[in-house]
């Protein structure tokens, strides 16, 4: 479970970064599983950006991602920030490309939005490097009133005061989805690999209806927990 220091700097700082639920041996095969997975993937919901290739049907692919929002310091985080009953908004995979450009600075939803908060976590299937596109933070502007597109003529270069989180495969990042952030630019001719997602009150629209996503073969295997987060019924 998270700390009572992790919980302050949750709350002061805007995110913190813990260790996942997985064993070396397993993140050989969550990376094996991720390769596989994005070489198949196709449709609506496979979508390459300027900077990213990005798929949201994640769990269709199999189980080997359940375990990252399974995690129960990820449940403890939302306890904590949502104060409410909560489900899974959003599950996707994401890939910085090889010599991608950085990311605009910009903030998951305004702090004033009806849905805040937010609780986005990023699981770091690569180990993320000052190189290779690490996501950046400003500490303490989720309590902002401001998105960084209202401040800032110039929304990709560093902001005074930022932290470029690093941490090794298996990490995870926790962060208020106020906070302005933004993934660095990608210097290395290699891909950096993620899976992200986000938690909201159970009374707002999700970014994915997983009710009809999810093929039957895949909510089958849910169990009580998994079922209630995806709010399958």
């Amino acid at each position: 479970m998270l700390t009572v220091e992790f919980v302050r700097q949750l709350f002061d700082s805007g995110f913190v970064v813990i260790r996942g639920p997985h064993s070396n041996e397993r993140l050989a095969e969550l990376s094996a599983a991720y390769d596989q997975m994005m070489t198949l993937a196709s449709g609506p919901d496979y979508k390459i950006a300027s900077t990213t290739t990005r798929l949201s049907d994640v769990l269709n692919y199999g189980p080997a991602f359940d375990d990252i929002f399974l995690h129960p310091p990820l449940h403890e985080a939302c306890k904590h920030v949502v104060k409410e009953p909560f489900k899974l908004s959003s599950l996707l995979a994401r890939t910085v490309r090889p010599n991608a450009l950085a990311q605009d600075l910009h903030a998951d939803l305004a702090r004033s939005s009806e849905d805040a908060p937010l609780i986005g976590f990023i699981f770091m299937v690569d180990a993320f490097r000052e190189d290779n596109g690490a996501t950046r933070f400003v500490p303490s502007s989720h309590n902002w009133s401001d998105v960084p597109a209202d401040r800032l003529t110039d929304t990709k270069s560093p902001y005074p005061g930022e932290v470029i989180v690093c941490g090794e495969a298996g990490t995870i990042v926790i962060f208020n989805g106020a906070i302005w952030h933004g993934h660095t630019a990608n210097l290395t001719s290699k891909p950096r690999r993620s899976i992200q997602g986000y938690f909201v009150r159970r009374d707002v629209r999700s970014g994915t209806d997983f009710t009809r996503c999810l093929v039957p073969a895949t909510q089958a295997r849910m169990d009580h927990l998994a079922r209630y987060l995806l709010s399958l019924g």
